[in-house]
């Protein structure tokens, strides 16, 4: 086994193809368990965000593997595979390890240091331990991913700034209304996103704010927490002709910004400040055919993307690289030295299995021996083997988990004659190495 990312992004892909890729949240245990169908697929974590979609497996093979995960991607989509191709990026072995540090470390991000995504890979661990397609190795890969993220927020100042989507979006807006304190909003959602951009607008001086979702306790919750005002739903129509900026970050499939919905908002707006209606959402929030109105502007993911301008100090992204690559190195080891664990304990149990028989054949000549001698005799037997094979079994982990000592467990079974089953070394370890 070895692990393999797929996935599309902010870099590769507009964001019309991103709400085709882009998987809902109910839908993610069906993805999972279609890509746990496929023939070379064992494990599988599905990550979708407002600026990207990742597959992470662990397949028997590269190339059955890539096969296998794209069907599946093409299927959801509908994006036929050789356009798919054009939009994705592959990481296989350590790439795939490098990439998933990078994107929870915030190195990947649109907005190069933002900690939401750490929330993201969170909530899609949660979704494949719910699902049970995460097996050991995406388990490690997850767990440490989320550890190496937390550690590089907390040991560099990457993310010191606060920068996020949010922050990004408002840094535009601003570029059409000037200064935003006082300035009037609305937030339309009240999920993860909604409530980040409560809390930014909230922090920049916007006000007054309101929220809409359709769950009204959500809404009402929200908007308490931070001194917001909740407003029905039904009342969109009448507050979008009343707010200065809009801020949609919603998990509709259909806009909830529609032309006619957006046109009767801007007709009913006094003076010449414009409309700015921050989509924050994949699917979009806002209909397309909504983008060449007088007095609207709107900025997506797609602008965000052409526009990004809050990169951190070379030297603090330096400083979470240099993190990142020790890290890839100690999960390689781990890679490395868990791979030698059904050798070893294939040994162990030839060592067990030859003590056995000849005491079988000692007990069978020696009719004489008590219960307590034959006690006696078995433990020192099996002690001795044990006190053998300890410093070998223990020195040839230490030698597996180094650069290269994937070769240990293939020489231990030479040397030894050990049958150790292929789906036991799939199981507990896959190989290192591998390019896309």
């Amino acid at each position: 086994m070895n692990l393999l990312s797929i996935g599309a992004s902010y870099r590769t892909a507009d964001v019309a193809v991103l709400e085709r890729l882009s998987i809902s949240e109910p839908a993610v245990p069906d993805i999972l368990q279609k890509l746990l169908a496929q023939p070379y697929v064992s494990e599988a974590v599905v990550l979708s965000t407002c600026n990207r979609v990742e597959v992470y497996a662990a397949v028997s093979g590269f190339h059955g593997g890539l096969g296998d995960i794209c069907n599946v991607i093409s299927q959801y989509s509908g994006i036929p595979a050789t356009e798919l191709a054009g939009h994705l990026y592959v990481h296989y072995g350590e790439a795939a390890v490098r990439h998933s540090f990078r994107v929870s470390s915030g190195l990947d991000s649109m907005v190069v240091g933002e900690a939401q995504v750490l929330g993201q890979l969170r909530d899609a661990y949660h979704a494949a331990t719910e699902t049970d397609s995460a097996g050991r190795l995406l388990h490690e890969l997850m767990q440490q991913t989320l550890r190496v993220g937390k550690r590089a927020h907390a040991e560099t100042g990457i993310d010191k700034a606060g920068q996020s989507v949010v922050t990004a979006a408002l840094e535009v807006a601003a570029e059409h209304l000037g200064d935003l304190q006082g300035r009037s909003a609305l937030v339309i959602g009240a999920g993860a996103m909604g409530a980040l951009s409560v809390a930014t607008l909230t922090r920049t001086g916007v006000g007054p704010l309101r929220v809409t979702n359709r769950s009204v306790d959500r809404a009402d919750r929200l908007a308490e927490a931070y001194g917001a005002v909740a407003v029905p739903i039904e009342d969109l129509a009448t507050v979008l002709g009343e707010v200065d900026i809009v801020v949609s970050a919603t998990a509709s499939t259909e806009p909830v910004l529609t032309r006619e919905r957006l046109t009767a908002a801007l007709a009913a707006r006094s003076g010449e400040t414009p409309l700015v209606v921050l989509d924050l959402a994949v699917p979009r929030d806002v209909a397309p055919d909504a983008a060449d109105l007088p007095g609207l502007v709107i900025v997506d993911i797609d602008r965000l993307a052409a526009s990004r301008r809050t990169n951190p100090a070379a030297a603090e992204t330096a400083a979470v690289e240099q993190i990142v690559a020790g890290e890839v190195e100690n999960f390689l080891g781990w890679m490395r030295g868990a791979e030698i664990a059904p050798t070893v304990a294939a040994l162990r149990t030839r060592a067990e299995d030859v003590v056995t028989a000849e005491l079988r054949k000692l007990m069978s000549k020696r009719p004489e021996f008590t219960e307590e001698q034959r006690a006696d005799v078995s433990r020192t037997l099996h002690r001795v083997v044990q006190q053998l094979l300890h410093s070998p079994t223990v020195r040839v982990r230490q030698l597996a988990a180094e650069p290269g000592g994937d070769q240990y467990a293939a020489l231990l079974r030479e040397l030894f004659d050990l049958d150790v089953p292929l789906a036991a070394q799939a199981d507990a370890v896959p190989e290192i190495g591998g390019k896309a």
